[in-house]
């Protein structure tokens, strides 16, 4: 079987930190997001991958070539025209083999196995509050898809496609795609993945759902923070660091440098920062960083940036007007 993962966006949602670093490489729980996915792919025995890169690939397959030894094609995207259009351009990197299909934005703690020697594609789903940020999918009485609908302005389905995808007829696929970009059949002005899945759909091609509550986000400032938590909360790994306070769960690289600060809970402290006399909870402190002489809470401080600050004790009276800086 071969992962097809997507990481061709900019990342908009996260700026200013993706006008330097592409989205998968921002740092979660002590990795890169792309490596949470890789590693979880590596482990439930799928070694072989295209990686569809666009916005500064370059720094995206030079970490994949350092840091993993498997089987993996760079696919670059030169027009930003949707997920659909990511996979289509990648159409030659995969035969009628399966595909399991990963969004770069998704890191995922679920068992894949129900696509292993299955018969019948299958999309993995979560109910959600509001669906609208999603592409959804209806179902019939005994499970499987009935219609793909693409970020919904009214309320048809809960449940979200999650972007893990399993194919079991890639073949078809690629017919789909290809007959969206003949017919210029878009979406919102973009190529959708879901409507190629639809058209599978219509030709007669099968598809189920498997629920996956272990999906986390990867999108937003907010949602990284959530994702770090949890990935945090499943590290048993206590660091100490001499003359520092640690409330875990807390990631500190062995080569980050933290002096006379309290660290936690929920902190990654990434490779080469430095953090000295500070409170930092609820933060992601990138590669590099340096945080001195501040009180952070659900921050993500970007690689190399320097933030430094003051404490103070004010006892101020009534009527008084204090600018500190």
């Amino acid at each position: 079987m071969r992962a097809v993962i997507p990481v061709a966006g900019v990342g908009s949602r996260l700026r200013p930190h993706t006008y330097s670093l592409p989205k998968v490489l921002m740092n979660v729980a002590g990795k890169p997001i792309l490596g949470h996915i890789l590693d979880g792919l590596i482990s439930q025995g799928i070694e072989k991958a295209t990686i569809i890169t666009g916005y500064m690939g370059k720094l995206i397959q030079d970490y994949v070539e350092k840091n993993y030894d498997i089987d993996v094609v760079f696919t670059p995207q030169k027009e930003s025209l949707g997920l659909g259009h990511a996979i289509w351009v990648a159409r030659e990197t995969y035969t009628d083999e399966p595909l399991m299909i990963i969004l770069g934005d998704t890191i995922f703690d679920a068992d894949l196995s129900f696509a292993f020697n299955s018969p019948t594609s299958t999309i993995c789903v979560k109910e959600v509050e509001d669906p609208r940020r999603f592409g959804v999918v209806k179902i019939d009485s005994e499970g499987f898809i009935q219609e793909f609908i693409e970020k919904p302005e009214t309320l048809v389905s809960n449940l979200a496609i999650v972007g893990i995808y399993y194919i079991a007829n890639p073949g078809l696929l690629v017919n789909c795609l290809n007959e969206m970009v003949e017919e210029d059949i878009r979406t919102k002005n973009e190529y959708q993945l879901t409507d190629a899945l639809q058209l599978m759909l219509n030709k007669g091609e099968k598809f189920l759902t498997s629920t996956i509550e272990g999906w986390y986000d990867c999108g937003k400032t907010e949602t990284m923070l959530s994702t770090n938590r949890y990935l945090l909360s499943k590290n048993k790994m206590m660091p100490k660091r001499k003359g520092c306070v640690i409330i875990p769960p807390v990631f500190i690289a062995a080569d980050a440098k933290v002096k006379n600060s309290v660290i936690g809970p929920n902190t990654t402290v990434a490779s080469g920062a430095i953090v000295k006399n500070s409170i930092v909870r609820e933060s992601i402190i990138s590669d590099g960083a340096e945080v001195n002489r501040i009180l952070l809470s659900e921050s993500i401080i970007g690689n190399n940036a320097v933030v430094k600050g003051n404490f103070a004790r004010l006892n101020v009276g009534n009527s008084s007007e204090i600018n500190y800086k």
